[in-house]
């Protein structure tokens, strides 16, 4: 998923993007509004994050315009401007939501994942696109979000940890090396620390399965990779 990320203060916008590259979202970054709106039109991304203050054009403006010709992308405001007119004024031009900085990661990728949720369920309120791990967990992709079938427990998912899952479940049973797993999760052009992939297993067993030191829905090849058995 492509967000754009409009933001003139240059240590902001890094460290917003190290966030969402982390989860394994795709960035496009503008530095001011004119820029924001040109990329906007240009990369049709599927949600957009504003602060308010910035050159040429504001966040305002930016939200503006892109009301007028898209009533359904996701759009949320990133600002230190936090008085309640500001917030106001925000969501009444269509914002779909408000983070006051200085924000946390987990509180950004929270938010975020929930306005395209919300948008995902809006635009198609009956679609059933989704695969299920070992009859023990159905996957929604588009919502980044899984349901645990013994309990209902909903678990929200990074991009990254849908595309590992979808990637071993096109592959049940079959175990999927290393080097594929990183191609097509991470990007042919990524060069990973030998324990990147691990890590982000460990923390994906940790969210999808019911004892994460006895894994039953993703397994460990020794010497090759992972596998759904």
């Amino acid at each position: 998923m492509k967000i754009l990320i409009a933001e003139d203060d240059p240590v902001s916008l890094d460290t917003i993007e190290e966030c969402l590259l982390d989860e394994g979202f795709t960035t496009v970054l503008a530095r001011n509004g004119k820029e924001a709106v040109t990329l906007w039109e240009r990369e049709k991304p599927d949600l957009v994050c504003l602060d308010i203050m910035m050159p040429q054009m504001d966040g305002f403006e930016v939200c503006r315009h892109i009301r007028a010709l898209n009533q359904s992308l996701p759009i949320l405001f990133l600002s230190a401007k936090n008085e309640e007119i500001d917030i106001v004024v925000g969501l009444e031009l269509g914002a779909d939501d408000f983070i006051r900085k200085p924000f946390g990661k987990h509180e950004l990728i929270a938010r975020i994942r929930s306005a395209l949720r919300r948008a995902d369920l809006a635009a198609n309120p009956e679609r059933p696109d989704s695969f299920a791990i070992r009859d023990q967990l159905t996957v929604y992709p588009a919502q980044l979000r899984a349901v645990r079938e013994s309990t209902g427990d909903k678990i929200d998912l990074s991009p990254r940890e849908v595309a590992i899952l979808s990637l071993l479940h096109q592959h049940t049973g079959d175990a999927v090396h290393r080097d594929r797993i990183f191609d097509e999760c991470w990007g042919l052009d990524y060069f990973p620390e030998s324990r990147t992939l691990d890590q982000h297993i460990v923390r994906l067993r940790k969210r999808i399965e019911v004892d994460p030191s006895n894994p039953e829905l993703i397994e460990t090849v020794r010497g090759i990779g992972y596998r759904i058995p």
